[in-house]
């Protein structure tokens, strides 16, 4: 999304939402003038410029969502910084309705709070839900993202060796074999050069191994693991390619929760995120924790330093 154009300045461009139909069917007018927001007008009106490619047939809903959170998270926005919903429709020709939905999603995400007489306000970080998917990925596009990949990291190394341990004693044959279906997909996309979808067999695995683990809190957890490699499989993340050696990795850790290993899969998980981290975590007692071979990056990978500030952020989930 972008803020406000003048009625000449053509078509919308990529990204973008035809603005002028949506007045044209609702019978709004618009907007000839775009107030001056409260303060730091021009690192709003930077961040308003800029344009996600996940927006991409998105609905103005989404779209509003995805920018006033990374607006918020990166700083643009500050925190206590008032939220005034008729210039939010003003700045980016949305409707009430639109700016009124997309600041319940942000209210339920912690990132914002409204209450009568005081009005719509930015909340500290403190007070942000740092496990909901989308706040993982704003963040790690954001000037805190070596912070969010250390963290994701350190939350990874904490719960994945564990869901593999239980998954070999607790795994149904359904998705033992699912987990060895990724595996194939990976490896047949490695060679096709598919970098996507090989990503997305990547994250599923682990979602698989979470769910396997047979405990339902860990499941839960299932959305921070996928946001984390959702990340790393970005481009603009600048992580590695896709290599043999990972779905090496993967296939040793599938094989040994199919044949009830414990001890083996949950060393097998940390030698995956070993080699793909710099954190130094001893491994279980009775398994090794040193990567047998380097591979690529499974954890979020920050952007390459001196890189454009504009980002490309993922798409959001529907809200």
């Amino acid at each position: 999304m972008t803020s406000a154009r003048s009625a000449e300045s053509g078509p919308a461009g990529p990204g973008e939402p035809d603005r002028r139909a949506h007045a044209e069917s609702t019978g709004a007018p618009r907007a000839t003038s775009v107030p001056a927001w409260d303060s730091g007008e021009a690192d709003m009106a930077r961040a308003a410029g800029r344009r996600a490619a996940g927006n991409r047939g998105r609905g103005l809903h989404g779209q509003l969502v995805q920018q006033l959170g990374q607006m918020i998270v990166s700083g643009d926005i500050g925190a206590d910084r008032p939220l005034v919903p008729e210039e939010i429709g003003q700045r980016f020709e949305v409707s009430r309705t639109v700016v009124r939905e997309s600041l319940r999603v942000l209210e339920a995400k912690g990132l914002v709070s409204a209450r009568p007489n005081v009005g719509t306000r930015v909340r500290p970080v403190s007070d942000w839900n740092l496990l909901d998917p989308d706040i993982i990925e704003w963040r790690a596009f954001g000037p805190q993202r070596e912070n969010q990949r250390r963290e994701l990291c350190e939350l990874r190394w904490a719960i994945e060796p564990l869901a593999a341990r239980l998954a070999a004693d607790r795994g149904d044959d359904e998705t033992l074999q699912r987990l060895a279906d990724m595996v194939g997909i990976m490896g047949h996309t490695l060679a096709q050069g598919d970098a996507l979808t090989f990503s997305r067999a990547d994250a599923e695995f682990h979602a698989l191994l979470l769910q396997a683990a047979g405990n339902r809190m860990l499941e839960h957890l299932s959305g921070i693991v996928g946001a984390a490699l959702r990340v790393s499989g970005a481009q603009a993340a600048g992580c590695e390619r896709p290599t043999e050696a990972s779905v090496a990795h993967h296939r040793r850790i599938a094989e040994a929760v199919a044949s009830g290993e414990a001890a083996v899969a949950e060393g097998a998980v940390r030698q995956l995120l070993a080699v793909s981290s710099d954190l130094s975590v001893p491994a279980a007692p009775g398994t090794s924790g040193a990567p047998a071979s380097a591979g690529p990056s499974d954890t979020p990978a920050a952007p390459q330093p001196g890189g454009s500030s504009d980002h490309v952020v993922p798409a959001p989930r529907e809200h």
